[in-house]
């Protein structure tokens, strides 16, 4: 009993973990898309109709309320020319 106590704290600790880091990268991925969006000198419509997604559904994604599907990540990597990674927090350029 005492060793499924320890393996079931242990493995809570770490998906609880793993959601503040989901929540770290959503946040910082909803701010690199909102400076990108305004360096870019667009609206979130216009962004959004450039991108071929629903308005509020961006408007998600920059708030940090939802993840954009890998396919939809890219492509915002690929319109703004820089990197998944720097989306999401990981590289700083």
């Amino acid at each position: 009993m005492v060793v499924f106590l320890i393996l079931y704290y242990h493995f809570g600790m770490m998906s609880i973990r793993k959601g503040k880091l989901r929540k770290k990268v959503e946040i910082i991925l909803g701010k690199r898309l909102k400076e990108l969006r305004q360096e870019h000198g667009l609206t979130q419509k216009e962004l959004s109709f450039a991108l071929g997604l629903n308005a509020v559904t961006y408007l998600h994604y920059e708030k940090g309320q939802r993840e954009p599907p890998l396919a939809v990540l890219a492509d915002m990597a690929k319109y703004f020319d820089v990197s998944v990674d720097f989306l999401l927090g990981l590289k700083e350029y």
